[in-house]
């Protein structure tokens, strides 16, 4: 016991406070609207920089609308943010009291004992925002407990992953608003939405109402204007072009009084857009059943890295205490 006591004290103080330093982020918020609601953003994909924009959406729901806002990462064992570690969710204890949840997470294979609370989130009807590669949330073997959650994508948010439909880091995307839904509340104070990700090929269910198409551009640049070629929809297996139909970027469905946003755009650049914030601010409160904004309060809170998207372009040795409110 001495022995033991004395190699404790030997310990550097940082290291100390190193292992007990928290692998998540909380926001308090305070008073607002979503006072006494929490919502649980979950960070986990290794492209689009979801570790970067997650917390910067999490301030804003939290100092301006009042959410309790609890952001929940990748890890390494050093207790840095890693988007590669597919096994890792830090503080998933987080989703036992969740009202909400927002995901931004792509090809995960956590524990049992995280995706029983996530099921259990799940099981009682907690709305969803689904950002990006969350089609494709999930990828767990054929022989494991929660292999079903592989179509997740599919099966709640409405689509899993088919296409670049755009060229990928060469034609952005313009969204353009579904006139017969353009009164949704989702879209409220929403009026240009841009982003340089490229569009996803996605054909949604009769069930879900379509907000907002993506227009193909012809670069990466908001004013180069639609693209022009043809190509084959793996869906009705035909060549069409590319911008007729355009393909569904937002949209909204209800399931057994689930709501449910996707968003098929949702990269740390993306979200620059002040009306794609717009997007999962009132998402989150229309998926709660509140009034949503007339035009939500989505300034950017404290620093935001708008790194732009790639595979290990993501900041090494940041810790998730690194994105805490300064």
């Amino acid at each position: 016991m001495k022995r033991l006591i004395s190699l404790c004290l030997a310990l550097p103080l940082a290291v100390i406070a190193q292992a007990a330093e928290p692998l998540h982020i909380e926001y308090a918020g305070g008073e607002g609207s979503g006072k006494g609601k929490h919502v649980v953003l979950i960070a986990g994909d290794e492209e689009y920089r979801s570790e970067e924009f997650l917390p910067a959406l999490g301030r804003i729901l939290a100092e301006h609308h009042g959410f309790k806002v609890s952001v929940l990462f990748s890890v390494n064992d050093e207790g840095f943010i890693d988007p590669n570690n597919q096994q890792s969710m830090t503080h998933p204890e987080a989703l036992d009291s969740a009202d909400a949840i927002v995901t931004a997470i792509r090809f995960r294979k956590y524990p049992d004992e995280v995706m029983a609370k996530f099921d259990a989130a799940m099981k009682r009807g907690v709305p969803v925002v689904g950002l990006r590669t969350s089609t494709h949330a999930f990828q767990f073997k054929r022989d494991t407990a929660y292999k079903s959650y592989n179509a997740w994508g599919k099966n709640t948010l409405g689509e899993h992953w088919v296409s670049h439909w755009g060229k990928h880091k060469k034609e952005a995307t313009l969204g353009v608003i579904e006139a017969a839904n353009a009164k949704h509340p989702v879209l409220n104070g929403v009026k240009n939405i841009f982003g340089d990700t490229d569009v996803y090929e996605a054909a949604p269910p009769a069930d879900a109402t379509i907000l907002v198409r993506g227009q193909v551009l012809k670069t990466m640049k908001a004013d180069s204007g639609p693209a022009d070629y043809s190509k084959k929809n793996r869906a009705t297996g035909e060549e069409q072009p590319i911008n007729d139909p355009m393909m569904p970027v937002i949209w909204t469905r209800e399931l057994d009084g689930q709501r449910i946003v996707t968003c098929t755009m949702g990269a740390a650049t993306d979200l620059q857009n002040e009306d794609l914030r717009r997007v999962v601010v009132n998402g989150v409160f229309w998926g709660l059943d509140m009034e949503v904004p007339k035009k939500a309060k989505v300034d950017v809170v404290g620093e935001f890295q708008d790194i732009m998207y790639g595979f290990n372009t993501f900041r090494k040795n940041v810790r998730p205490s690194d994105h805490a409110m300064k």
